[in-house]
């Protein structure tokens, strides 16, 4: 047979390319295999795009999340949702903070795997290194919670363009089930830089340890003089205005609840603490039903749990039990097929192609 012909060579490079970009790139950069989602189109009275605006774009909704390779699988069932749900999908823009070095997923690796999944989907990633929070990270009751991604959400205001003007931002364990411009459109007064569901019948003294409360420079004093008395709220699900935080220089404040923590041990629970020292008594509170945590169990034993009574906008694995390593270890709760209805994952023994979700997938969707 003799050498190929331009046309044959052609065809060989295109063929390479194919195959570079489908799901085998992304198993072989190391990252789980996902289908193509379904594509979503805006809707009638949604803005019209600016031109030349870009990210500043002001009809667009900012969405942050994290991207690693153990939540992935998390992140892209969230997106998808979000995306499902949206009245105006197209004018989404989600802000990806992704762990640089030590072992992380290649940022162009990740981007690889979200637009193999959603064409169409208006995103950005942003490096973060470790580095940035390494040296104030204390232990914790569970070692996930120690990982340094889970602090970059205090450097959304210094990652992100100045034009945006706030983001919601959201963790990796959730299922959107409404329109998220609803929540985007929450009104946050002058005196509120974070909106959030509290939840005030929780016991807001447990989150920190006995020698805080005991403190007589802290304890009560740290909250005296807020707008109300403060409350437990869950950081896997704020609007944040990110000029308001720029200007107060929250990020240091929280750094700064941080470095004590170093000194003397006053909390127990990795990133959450340090917000609710700065920020309890001080949020604009938002409708519970944005906010139905606490699915994945406890942060030792991670049980099945129930929603909460009321509406449900979005649904959120908080715990340590993830639905996706319950499905794989065949012990999955009841919400978990709920969320198992957006899992665009191919399994290693699943030979279909990344053309979507099952139909029966979609079709036990549809309830929600």
């Amino acid at each position: 047979m003799g050498a190929p012909s331009p046309a044959m060579w052609a065809g060989l490079v295109l063929v390479a390319l194919l195959a570079a970009s489908g799901p085998a790139a992304t198993a072989a950069a190391g990252l789980p295999r996902f289908a193509e989602a379904p594509e979503y189109r805006n809707g009638e009275g949604c803005p019209a795009p600016v031109a030349g605006a870009g990210v500043c774009d002001p009809g667009l909704v900012h969405i942050a999340m994290t991207l690693d390779a153990h939540y992935l699988r998390g992140s892209m069932a969230a997106i998808y949702s979000l995306l499902k749900h949206a009245s105006c999908p197209e004018s989404l823009f989600f802000h990806f903070l992704a762990a640089e070095g030590g072992g992380a997923p290649a940022v162009a690796d990740l981007r690889a795997a979200v637009s193999a999944s959603f064409p169409s989907l208006r995103f950005e990633i942003y490096p973060f290194r470790a580095d940035a929070v390494a040296g104030l990270i204390s232990a914790s009751v569970r070692a996930a919670l120690e990982a340094p991604l889970n602090y970059a959400r205090n450097h959304l205001a210094d990652l992100l363009p100045r034009c945006v003007p706030r983001a919601i931002y959201l963790d990796s364990d959730v299922l959107a089930v409404d329109d998220v411009r609803r929540l985007w459109e929450t009104r946050l007064p002058a005196a509120a830089v974070v909106a959030a569901p509290e939840y005030c019948h929780a016991n807001f003294s447990r989150y920190f340890t006995e020698a805080f409360w005991n403190d007589p420079v802290l304890g009560a004093r740290v909250f005296a003089g807020r707008r109300r008395a403060p409350c437990y709220f869950n950081t896997g699900v704020m609007v944040i205005d990110l000029r308001r935080w720029r200007v107060g220089n929250y990020r240091q404040r929280i750094e700064r609840w941080m470095e004590m923590q170093k000194e003397k041990r006053i909390y127990e629970l990795g990133s959450l603490p340090p917000f609710l020292l700065v920020f309890a008594g001080e949020i604009e509170a938002v409708d519970h039903r944005w906010n139905q945590h606490g699915l994945g169990g406890d942060n030792v034993f991670g049980s099945c749990r129930p929603l909460h009574n009321g509406p449900v906008s979005l649904m959120h694995w908080s715990g340590k039990g993830k639905p996706w390593d319950r499905l794989d270890a065949g012990k999955p709760c009841p919400l978990d097929h709920t969320w198992r209805s957006y899992d665009l994952y191919i399994g290693e023994n699943d030979s279909s192609s990344a053309s979507g979700p099952s139909r029966s997938a979609l079709s036990s969707s549809a309830a929600w």
